[in-house]
């Protein structure tokens, strides 16, 4: 396996973050890592912060060429011009986000653990589907996107996937022949110093 087909690098932001000082933060991981896409994925549904945060990202993410998706909000998303949206719900909302953004945005989709909510969304027009989490973090139900999942999308279906949700540089080191992306958020930015945690991650693929 050559350099170029290593996983690409999705970044998506905390929940929550200062205005003040995570456009810089991410500027730093942009500038010293390449990075494919970055995901606004905060958690609140308050319009304004969300504008306000896309606002912000943009001029970081533009500026380097990185595409910038919305979590959820395809409309929102539209609204302001971003690159597309990653939505939660599966294949639910594919047809109706692909309506409303056009063929040219990206739309991708978390499908959890599920094979089957992971294919419909392909089917409906969804760019990557994302699994995950990769390990159990207690969280839902306790169902893991295991390596077996990702091995068999890889070997059946063309479309791109993103691994997401509890990595560690162990698990991205087994996933790397098999996956097209790794999602990576809070397993760097609530290092010290998130450009060298990102780095780490990356050394990791081998």
């Amino acid at each position: 396996m050559g350099p170029e087909d290593k996983p690409q690098i999705y970044l998506i932001s905390p929940p929550e973050f200062d205005l003040s000082t995570y456009p810089d933060q991410l500027a730093s991981a942009l500038d010293a890592h390449e990075v494919a896409c970055v995901r606004l994925a905060l958690a609140t549904r308050d319009e304004d912060r969300i504008l306000r945060a896309a606002d912000a990202l943009r001029e970081v993410t533009h500026a380097r060429d990185v595409a910038l998706v919305l979590n959820s909000h395809f409309l929102l998303a539209e609204r302001i011009g971003l690159d597309g949206v990653h939505l939660t719900d599966g294949a639910r909302s594919v047809r109706q986000a692909r309506k409303a953004l056009g063929q040219d945005a990206i739309v991708g989709a978390y499908a959890h653990a599920s094979r089957h909510d992971g294919m419909s969304a392909g089917e409906n027009g969804a760019d990557y589907v994302s699994f995950g989490p990769v390990r159990d973090l207690g969280l839902e139900d306790g169902t893991v996107a295991d390596a077996e999942l990702f091995s068999w999308w890889t070997e059946m279906i063309e479309l791109p996937v993103v691994a997401e949700g509890g990595l560690t540089e162990e698990i991205v080191g087994q996933l790397t022949p098999i996956t097209d992306f790794f999602g990576i958020g809070d397993e760097i930015w609530r290092e010290d110093n998130p450009t060298a945690a990102l780095g780490r991650f990356i050394a990791a693929m081998g």
